[in-house]
């Protein structure tokens, strides 16, 4: 009996003591990570990683009073062709199974999506499988400067679109952080947008697309290929495109505390004109120096935004956790 009773006890006194950090915070973090031992092995010490499960996640959210989040799995960091990594495939099917396992110990909570590279001979084939499974299949996630994507490239267009329409007809939500690779210098600018916008959204049209970090890669907004990408993307918006119909975009660790007064007011500027229903909070990897959610949303807070749109943001919550 005393165990029931304590419940609430716990949940009151978590209330009282993070009331003031809870108030206003985001209804759920739609840009989070774990990291398995696995992955963290593979990716090596110099990364500063350590493993994180679900429960860790959860600590963090209920420190920044945020309900919900949203796992996206790094399974595609096992198909990066800067590593070579022995039954890549089975690495890549493993890490998308223990994300959803992490995400169904939490199951009010926390959401999970599917991770691969798009390129990859078996992104399809992943694409489908997860697409069974009741714990991937609301969506998936791309990352197009760690499977060093070129949208320029008319092979790279094509087989990005054949992921973009498998995607809709399984009725997955896609989350792809579109920052071409840095790295490797690839091109990323107002080329890239349009064809992202004219030519590989249309693929996709019944689904939720959403951009993460605001087009840039993170951490901070002193990005200027990304700002082009970002103000086509905006400017499309604005004026309705018909493409942005399922159009979104993250704020994942975009918003530092080094942020300038200048990429500050740009960044309030354009996600007003993006639309402030159409803008979702993100934490990203809440890992070594990066702002964890509670520090994440206090630095958001910062733009030059009002309490009113702070407040428009903070309650968005996408059709695909809905």
């Amino acid at each position: 009996m005393h165990r029931f009773l304590l419940a609430p006890l716990l949940m009151a006194g978590l209330m009282i003591s993070g009331g003031a950090r809870g108030q206003g915070a985001p209804a759920g973090d739609f840009h989070q990570h774990v990291f398995s031992k696995e992955t963290v092995a593979m990716i090596g010490p110099e990364a500063g990683l350590t493993p994180l499960g679900a429960e860790g996640v959860i600590s963090l959210l209920d420190a920044a009073g945020i309900r919900k989040a949203l796992l996206l799995s790094t399974a595609y960091m096992h198909g990066s062709p800067a590593r070579k990594v022995d039954d890549e495939y089975r690495r890549v099917r493993a890490e998308n199974d223990w994300t959803a396992a992490q995400a169904a110990r939490f199951p009010d909570r926390l959401l999970a999506f599917c991770g691969f590279n798009p390129l990859k001979d078996y992104a399809l084939v992943e694409l489908h499988r997860c697409a069974a499974i009741p714990g991937l299949r609301r969506g998936i996630k791309l990352h197009f400067g760690n499977s060093d994507v070129q949208l320029e490239k008319p092979a790279h267009l094509a087989r990005l679109r054949e992921v973009f329409a498998a995607a809709n007809a399984k009725g997955m939500a896609i989350v792809v952080h579109l920052r071409a690779s840095i790295g490797k210098r690839r091109p990323y600018g107002e080329e890239q947008a349009r064809i992202f916008l004219e030519h590989l959204l249309p693929a996709a049209p019944g689904v939720v697309v959403q951009v993460a970090h605001l087009a840039g890669a993170g951490p901070g907004f002193e990005d200027p290929p990304a700002r082009a990408v970002l103000g086509v993307l905006a400017a499309a918006m604005a004026r309705g495109a018909p493409q942005t119909r399922n159009l979104w975009f993250d704020v994942a660790s975009v918003a530092d505390r080094d942020l300038s007064p200048d990429a500050a007011a740009l960044m309030a500027r354009l996600i007003r004109q993006i639309g402030l229903g159409r803008v979702l909070y993100g934490t990203d990897a809440a890992q070594g120096d990066k702002l964890r959610p509670v520090d994440a949303w206090a630095a958001f807070r910062r733009l030059p935004l009002s309490e009113a749109e702070f407040a428009r943001i903070a309650g968005n919550v996408p059709p695909y956790f809905r």
